[in-house]
C-alpha cells in the first residue's frame, strides 16, 4: 500500500486542487481562496508566482511598488520637514551615521592596553571628521526655499 502511495505522490503533486463543492468565486471574493488568473491553479501559500503556468500573483508587484513609495514619501516629507533639499538631506543622513559609528567604535573595540585605547580614541576621530565633513557639505548643498 505504502509503494502504491510513493507511486502516485508526485503525480497528485502537480495536479490542480480538486474542485470542492463550495464555489471558489465566493471564496476569492472572501479572500480565502487564492487562485491564479490565468489557469485557475490555487497558489502555493507565500509564492509569489503560479507553480502551474508561472503568472505572478497579483498585487505581489504592486504592495512592493506602494512600500516602496511610502517609504520615499516617509523621507521626503522628513527632508522637507528639516527644510533641506535631497543633496543636504543626504549629507545629514551621511552624517548621522558618521557620528553613530564614532559612538559605536568605542562599544564594539575594548581596549586592554594604552596603545589599544589610542587607536580606537583616532578611530572616533576619523568618523567624527567624517560627519564634520558630511555636515558642512549638507549646509553648502541647502537651497534657500
Amino acid at each position: 500500500m505504502a509503494a502504491e502511495a510513493a507511486q502516485h505522490a508526485q503525480n497528485e503533486f502537480w495536479r490542480p486542487p480538486m474542485q470542492t463543492a463550495i464555489d471558489a468565486t465566493a471564496l476569492s471574493e472572501t479572500g480565502r481562496l487564492d487562485t491564479c488568473d490565468r489557469c485557475g491553479t490555487e497558489f502555493i501559500v507565500g509564492s509569489r508566482f503560479c507553480h502551474s503556468c508561472g503568472n505572478g500573483r497579483e498585487g505581489t508587484l504592486q504592495a512592493a511598488i506602494w512600500r516602496e513609495k511610502v517609504t520615499l514619501a516617509k523621507f521626503a516629507s522628513l527632508a522637507d520637514g528639516l527644510d533641506l533639499s535631497t543633496p543636504a538631506f543626504i549629507s545629514f543622513l551621511i552624517g548621522i551615521g558618521c557620528v553613530l559609528a564614532a559612538a559605536a567604535v568605542g562599544v564594539v573595540f575594548s581596549t586592554q592596553r594604552v596603545i589599544d585605547w589610542q587607536a580606537v580614541q583616532l578611530w572616533r576621530i576619523e568618523w567624527l571628521l567624517g560627519a564634520v565633513a558630511a555636515f558642512v557639505a549638507g549646509c553648502l548643498l541647502k537651497k534657500a526655499r
